[in-house]
């Protein structure tokens, strides 16, 4: 299916199968645009999954959003999804202030929560949510709710076949980019307030800092450098629109994440070149970009290119030469050509119902995400995003 009209076609209008008996009934808390992508349309086609309930802080919005998307039953407030006892697992897209509290909430309503990322707003409060109690089994709990921050493009094909072409002990810099359209955005936007936990380290950083750790395996020593952008209004000046931030990795490595939320229309990030340290001497060096890391299914390529050096005796270099080779790794299934959001909801179902994972993302990965974005905003001047005070009884 390499036609992308096709392609997308697909992806976004999968088709409609019939539901099983034990299917997985999902609530959903708030009428966010993120939702259909996340769980909505990728549900049509999982023979396991159900929407089939709302709630919005405004129920008209609720009431809309239900009837747009088909959606059953419109609740009149969040708790009430949580109380109803047909409803087996809770999507969260509310925003990042927000995610603490009602994936908590969620959690000790005995709900299976797929979180949208970043999974809270800093680092103390991802260690209090993946490291509490309730997600550990224990007699009067021996299988605990499953708790999975949505970082779709992690379980995308394009993103294994990228780490397939890396080795992990040769890597010197990393380098990565995003961006959104500057006309995608506006200074109203949840993106652009600090007491919801704004900024593009939220938006789109956590898409750059969770790839570096996947490339390197590992975290981050140090954030040596983050310089920022944004609003010098007064009222959105702690949350940047643009951000280039610098990490030293175990082994002296480095490693640079940046990203804007104020981007071109049409835009191609620059690839770095790093050149050779000092008294170094390669027989071949390998260069792999991963284009389209976080929406693959719309494009994406793989490219991979090695030089070569052959030397003499005396050291001199007597033959170079370059192969480059370019991949693409789309998956089309029963017709429907899968997007990261539907592999994302694949897995999760197969981790709810016991099954066997070939990608997850680990509470571990979610509590280190976040610890890169706090070291960054401190090193930025900014200052982590706050807390929002909430404790479960």
């Amino acid at each position: 299916m390499s036609n992308p009209i096709t392609r997308l076609w697909t992806a976004f209008n999968p088709p409609h199968v019939e539901k099983r008996k034990d299917v997985i009934r999902f609530g959903v808390l708030g009428a966010a645009g993120i939702a259909p992508l996340t769980l909505i349309i990728p549900a049509k086609s999982h023979p396991e999954v159900f929407v089939q309930c709302i709630a919005a802080r405004d129920r008209k919005r609720a009431e809309a959003f239900a009837k747009t998307h088909g959606i059953p039953e419109v609740k009149d407030s969040y708790q009430e999804i949580l109380d109803d006892p047909t409803i087996t697992a809770i999507l969260i897209p509310l925003p990042n202030s927000h995610h603490h509290e009602w994936a908590l909430r969620s959690l000790a309503a005995g709900k299976h929560v797929l979180l949208e990322k970043p999974c809270v707003s800093n680092h103390k409060e991802a260690l209090s949510l993946f490291q509490h109690p309730i997600l550990t089994p224990s007699p009067s709990n021996p299988t605990p709710p499953v708790l999975l921050e949505a970082f779709h493009n992690t379980f995308h094909p394009s993103l294994s076949l990228f780490l397939s072409y890396i080795s992990r002990e040769d890597i010197a810099h990393v380098d990565t980019a995003s961006m959104i359209p500057w006309w995608l955005t506006s200074k109203a936007d949840i993106h652009f307030r600090y007491e919801l936990a704004g900024g593009s380290m939220m938006a789109m950083g956590v898409y750059s800092f969770s790839a570096l750790r996947y490339v390197f395996g590992a975290s981050p020593e140090e954030c040596t450098r983050c310089e920022t952008k944004s609003y010098t209004d007064g009222m959105h000046d702690k949350c940047d629109w643009q951000f280039e931030a610098e990490f030293t990795f175990p082994g002296d490595r480095k490693a640079v994440a940046r990203s804007t939320l104020r981007g071109p229309t049409a835009w191609k990030p620059k690839v770095p070149d790093e050149g050779l340290g000092e008294g170094m001497t390669k027989v071949r060096s390998r260069e792999v970009t991963l284009w389209g890391l976080v929406h693959a299914v719309v494009w994406h390529r793989v490219d991979v290119v090695d030089v070569f050096e052959v030397r003499g005796k005396d050291g001199r270099v007597v033959k170079t030469w370059t192969e480059k080779k370019s991949e693409k790794k789309y998956e089309v299934r029963d017709g429907e050509q899968w997007m990261s959001y539907r592999f994302q909801l694949e897995e999760f179902v197969n981790r709810i119902k016991g099954r066997e994972t070939r990608w997850w993302v680990e509470g571990e990965d979610s509590v280190e995400h976040m610890r890169m974005v706090d070291m960054a905003y401190v090193k930025s001047g900014l200052g982590v995003r706050p807390s929002s005070g909430f404790h479960l009884e």
